[in-house]
């Protein structure tokens, strides 16, 4: 569909109409619901949204394809803000080890990244973006990180490029590799050094990526190293994104408000003064229950972001997927909604806001993502649902009916053939 089209009659129209900044404490539970709710689109673009009775007598309504959405939840598409699109074909052979206890770090994949051209990483990942598109993400980041040397960093950006409007928004991140190369190991401040004069600086050329984020919680970089690569992406103009990961989660948060970062993800161990101090800044906690989940069934290790905390002491929070192909396995927005609310305690409304809106802000497209407001681009979905909470309360059961990207669909469901 193009042109004109009305969405009309949703039972719930979840509009998260509200504050153009990120959702904070009660104001995260708002999702601005209409009921027998409607919207018009034209040109991809919201220009009207309300009741079904007042939108449906527009002029510009007559003449508008029609997608009926009676009975049905309508809402905003979901932004995955923490994802890994491309990688190397996983081995089978290391996933089963890592389920029988074994750590996972798939050198497998790493080396099937490094082999593969950017055409058959592309066609790939095609299908990963495919994926996400029939469980209802419109917007999504991507990071790299997998390919441990510069010409497969740059790889991944390219394909990333290549996908991005195609048709989901993906915005990039370089990602700093998840260990020294074996060439640099004996001189970590040299990697550092030559990554802030020349890969930096190479990938703003190209205009690969708009953030840089840091893995400030392996033990690869001290806090020093950290804080020169932070400031020298700043300096490129890059965003910044920190991952707190295994390192004492004071020094992360630090490092990442004090550098003005966009997020700081991960968050296992957050204390008190890390949640005062994401409160009174504009750093979003990016919370991945997905990974949390599955670390905790593989390894014993259940522990979780402390989200109550973080949600009543005031920080904004988000959710991302961290879909890669270590320890996060889907790339359902909507089964992490569901693990959000059954692990770590977010109410349903608390977990479509930071899903949608509070992610869209994560990535800096709060401006064009996560609302169905006036103005904004129709990036919308139509759930097999007459409530919103039914999403949680049917984890690992897609709802998804329709998705559609600046008032296109792209996706609809189809029907199940009878004998």
């Amino acid at each position: 569909m193009s042109g004109t089209v009305l969405v009309r009659g949703a039972r719930q129209l979840l509009t998260l109409r509200g504050l153009a900044e990120p959702r904070r404490g009660a104001d995260l539970r708002e999702l601005g619901i209409i009921r027998d709710g409607a919207l018009l689109i034209q040109d991809g673009r919201i220009v009207e949204v309300g009741l079904s009775r007042r939108v449906e007598n527009l002029a510009l309504a007559h003449r508008s394809q029609e997608i009926d959405a009676t009975g049905r939840v309508v809402m905003p598409g979901f932004v995955d803000c923490h994802a890994h699109l491309v990688w190397g074909v996983s081995s089978l052979d290391d996933y089963e080890a890592c389920i029988a206890g074994a750590a996972r770090e798939p050198a497998s994949t790493f080396q099937s990244l490094r082999n593969a051209s950017a055409k058959r990483l592309e066609s790939r990942t095609r299908q990963l973006v495919n994926a996400m598109i029939r469980h209802g993400t419109t917007t999504l980041e991507a990071k790299s990180g997998y390919g441990l040397d510069e010409r497969s960093e740059l790889k991944i950006l390219r394909v990333q490029a290549r996908l991005d409007r195609a048709p989901l928004d993906i915005v990039s991140t370089f990602l700093t590799p998840r260990s020294i190369p074996a060439a640099h190991a004996n001189d970590p401040d040299g990697y550092i050094s030559w990554m802030c004069s020349e890969l930096l600086p190479a990938i703003r050329r190209k205009m690969f990526a708009r953030f840089a984020g840091l893995r400030c919680g392996d033990g690869v970089w001290n806090t020093e190293q950290c804080r020169r690569y932070l400031e020298a992406a700043r300096g490129l103009g890059f965003q910044l994104k920190v991952h707190a990961g295994q390192y004492p989660a004071s020094n992360a948060v630090r490092l990442a408000v004090e550098a003005g970062a966009a997020s700081v993800d991960h968050l296992h161990e957050a204390g008190p003064a890390d949640v005062d101090l994401l409160a009174r800044s504009s750093t979003m906690s990016v919370l991945l229950p997905g990974d949390a989940f599955q670390r905790g069934f593989r390894h014993g290790d259940a522990q979780c972001a402390p989200v109550r905390q973080l949600i009543d002491g005031g920080a904004a929070v988000a959710l991302g997927s961290n879909f890669n192909p270590g320890v996060s396995s889907t790339c359902s927005m909507p089964a992490i909604v569901a693990l959000a609310c059954e692990h770590l305690g977010m109410s349903p409304a608390e977990a479509i806001c930071a899903a949608t809106f509070n992610a869209a802000c994560a990535i800096g497209a709060g401006q064009r993502a996560g609302s169905l407001e006036v103005g904004k681009p129709a990036d919308l979905i139509v759930l097999n649902a007459s409530d919103y909470r039914e999403t949680p309360c049917h984890f690992g059961v897609n709802l998804v009916n329709r998705t559609v990207k600046r008032g296109v669909t792209i996706y609809q469901e189809g029907k199940v053939a009878t004998r």
